[in-house]
C-alpha cells in the first residue's frame, strides 16, 4: 500500500552528478517511484549508460551532459529540461569532487577546481532551476552536504570549506525563497561505501575506525540515503526547509572511545 504523502510520482527531477555513486542511487530510486528523472554529469558515456540502466518502460531517464563549473553548461541544461518538461519540481545537487592532501600542498588551481564544482556550480544550478520554481510558486531543492560541514576532517580542507558554504547556501536560499513556495534542504551523508570510497574503507584500520565511530555499527550504503531524499522531495516535508539532515548512522551524535562499557 502506497502513501501519496510520500509520493514523487510524475515529479520532474534533475539530479546533477547522477551518473554514479550517491547520485545514481537517488536518481534510480526516484525513477523507480515514477518521477521523470534527468541525470547530468561531465562524462557522457557513463551518463548515457546510467540513464539506460535505471530507465523504466513507463518512464525513461534522460541523460544530459553538464559541467556545473561552467555557467553556460548550467544554463543550457536547465533550458533543455524546461523545453522538454515545462517545469522542474525537484533539483538534487549531487555533483562534487575532492582531493586528499595537506592544506599547505593545495594550489590555487586545485582549490578553484573543487570550489567551482562543489559550491559555485551548486549555487548557480540552484539559481537557474530556482527561477523556474519561483515562477511556478513551488519546488524542492536538495543539496548533498557532508559530515565535513559539521566537523572538518584533516586532509580535505577545500572540500570541507565547500560543504560548509553549501550548508550556508541551503539556509540562505531557504530564508529567501520560502515565502515564495520553494523549499531548500541539505542531506549530509555519513561514511558511505561507493565505487570511489570502497578502496579507502577496505583498509582494516579505516574500516574499524569508521564502524567504531558509527553508533549503528556499520558503514553506510548509497541506498541508505534514498528514503531521506524522497521524503525531502515529497509533500511529507512540506513544512521543512533550511535544514541539514545528517544520514550518518549516528556519527554526529557523539564521539566513541576505546573503553568498554
Amino acid at each position: 500500500m502506497t502513501d501519496p504523502l510520500f509520493s514523487v510520482a510524475d515529479k520532474v527531477t534533475l539530479v546533477s552528478g547522477g551518473s554514479r555513486g550517491i547520485g545514481r542511487a537517488i536518481a534510480g530510486a526516484f525513477a523507480e517511484r515514477g518521477a521523470r528523472v534527468i541525470v547530468s554529469g561531465r562524462q557522457p558515456e557513463t551518463l548515457e549508460q546510467t540513464a539506460r540502466e535505471i530507465s523504466r518502460e513507463d518512464g525513461p531517464v534522460r541523460a544530459s551532459g553538464c559541467d556545473v563549473s561552467s555557467q553556460e553548461d548550467v544554463q543550457r541544461l536547465v533550458e533543455s529540461v524546461l523545453d522538454e518538461y515545462g517545469r522542474i519540481d525537484v533539483l538534487i545537487n549531487v555533483a562534487g569532487v575532492n582531493k586528499r592532501q595537506r592544506a599547505e600542498a593545495f594550489t590555487p588551481g586545485e582549490y578553484d577546481f573543487i570550489l567551482d564544482i562543489n559550491l559555485k556550480g551548486a549555487f548557480f544550478l540552484a539559481l537557474e532551476a530556482g527561477r523556474a520554481m519561483l515562477e511556478a510558486g513551488r519546488g524542492s531543492i536538495i543539496n548533498i552536504d557532508s559530515l565535513n560541514s559539521f566537523r572538518p576532517l584533516p586532509g580535505v580542507l577545500p572540500y570541507a570549506m565547500s560543504k560548509a558554504g553549501l550548508a550556508a547556501m541551503t539556509r540562505g536560499l531557504a530564508t529567501e525563497w520560502g515565502p515564495r513556495g520553494v523549499r531548500v534542504n541539505s542531506l549530509a551523508p555519513g561514511f558511505i561505501l561507493t565505487d570511489l570510497t570502497r578502496k579507502l574503507w577496505s583498509d582494516p584500520t579505516m574500516h574499524e575506525w569508521g564502524r567504531a565511530n558509527t553508533p549503528l555499527g556499520r558503514l553506510g550504503e548509497v541506498e541508505d540515503l534514498v528514503g531521506t531524499a524522497i521524503f525531502l522531495a515529497s509533500d511529507a516535508a512540506a513544512f521543512l526547509t533550511g535544514q541539514v539532515i545528517y544520514v550518518d548512522g549516528g556519527m554526529t551524535a557523539g564521539i566513541s572511545w576505546p573503553i568498554p562499557l
